[in-house]
């Protein structure tokens, strides 16, 4: 009977642990297709506050402090950034003493560096070569792992082409990180990472000045998510405008 009743326990609690892991998912891609970022805020902040935290739940939780970040600094709200930066940081600490994150970790250092970069130019030279050293590690350490190549696509997109980006293959990068992501197509469901990464893909194509292909992928992410306002009511009416 004993035994029976611990089995029980241990069900509910995996079921109660995936539908928080499920509910979190779901917030955190409601408030990125509705630009709701005070919802992003608050999931983020609650997640934070749990006393115990499994090494997954805490790379979900970096997962959403990174985008969260970027949001930050896209807005000129360095301040915030700075406070986050410091507690996905924190997270990145824990994991790096933990066997099976080394690429995740080393993609999140990439990105991080990249955002010091994005809030004091000035650090470009310094910590910049970090950064796609951190990307190309991360796809080293795992081949099958996404976000390495989606920081190294980064570092190509926004590094100026003097001092050696390219947006060309910054294209490369970003499409075999979506041919990744789409291997696994229950995983992208929802998910706030895949509509991200299909952005930039078109955003891409934009500077790269084939807008044909911009246009299909923008429609590609308003057939998945036709609510998505940053694609609907920026990126692609934007796109139009040029096409014309």
């Amino acid at each position: 009977m004993e035994r029976k009743n611990y089995l029980t326990l241990t069900i509910l609690l995996l079921f109660g642990f995936l539908s928080i892991y499920a509910s979190n998912k779901t917030e955190i891609y409601k408030a990125y297709i509705s630009n709701d970022m005070n919802l992003w805020k608050k999931t983020i902040d609650e997640m934070d506050q749990q006393k115990s935290k499994s090494n997954d739940v805490r790379l979900e939780l970096l997962n959403y402090q990174y985008g969260y970040i970027a949001w930050c600094i896209g807005n000129k709200k360095s301040e915030t950034a700075e406070s986050y930066i410091e507690l996905g940081e924190k997270n990145i600490q824990v994991l790096e003493k933990t066997n099976g994150y080394a690429s995740f970790v080393n993609s999140y250092k990439s990105a991080f560096y990249g955002y010091k970069i994005g809030l004091n130019k000035l650090k470009a030279p310094f910590i910049g070569p970090k950064s796609v050293e951190c990307a190309k590690m991360a796809m080293k350490q795992d081949a099958n792992n996404p976000y390495g190549y989606i920081q190294y696509a980064n570092s190509q997109f926004y590094m100026p082409a003097v001092f050696g980006g390219s947006k060309k293959i910054a294209l490369d990068y970003y499409t075999k990180a979506k041919n990744l992501m789409e291997i696994n197509h229950q995983k992208i469901i929802q998910d706030w990472n895949y509509l991200s990464l299909l952005s930039m893909i078109a955003k891409t194509y934009t500077e790269l000045k084939n807008f044909n292909q911009a246009k299909l992928c923008y429609e590609k992410i308003l057939k998945i998510e036709p609510d998505f306002l940053w694609v609907k009511n920026e990126l692609y009416p934007d796109l139009l405008k040029k096409i014309k």
